[in-house]
């Protein structure tokens, strides 16, 4: 599987941004898709998941109520519609996809559940 995000670019806080991540290749394998986020000198963090917790998209707390993931499963793409964004919220976004679906929410946030990964696309929020 093969992801190719893009929407990334500057803006400023309070700002939009929409990501998206289309894959190609062996699109039959993909069940979990989800985004990461990783900000210079820190690791790779959780952001959103859809189609991988059983009861829905799930979110991390600190983008919860600002972010919100969809997904055009004819196309195999799927988005990170981002609003409210903060200067904290800077970082390369990637995103990924995963072979299964998981009743606990835990393991959807977990970098291990994922098996294809995009090449990032830079987000940039001034103040």
């Amino acid at each position: 599987v093969q992801l190719v995000e893009s929407g990334g670019g500057l803006v400023q806080t309070g700002g939009s941004l929409r990501l998206s991540c289309t894959a190609s290749g062996s699109t039959f394998s993909i069940l979990a898709m989800g985004w990461f986020r990783q900000a210079p000198g820190k690791a790779r963090e959780f952001v959103a998941a859809i189609r991988c917790y059983q009861r829905g998209p799930t979110y991390s707390e600190s983008v919860k109520g600002r972010f919100t993931i969809s997904a055009d499963n004819s196309q195999n793409t799927w988005f990170l519609q981002m609003d409210g964004l903060q200067v904290e919220d800077s970082a390369v976004y990637y995103c990924a996809t995963g072979p299964r679906t998981s009743d606990s929410r835990a393991y959807c946030t977990r970098s291990d559940a994922y098996d294809a990964w995009g090449q990032g696309t830079q987000v940039t929020v001034s103040s």
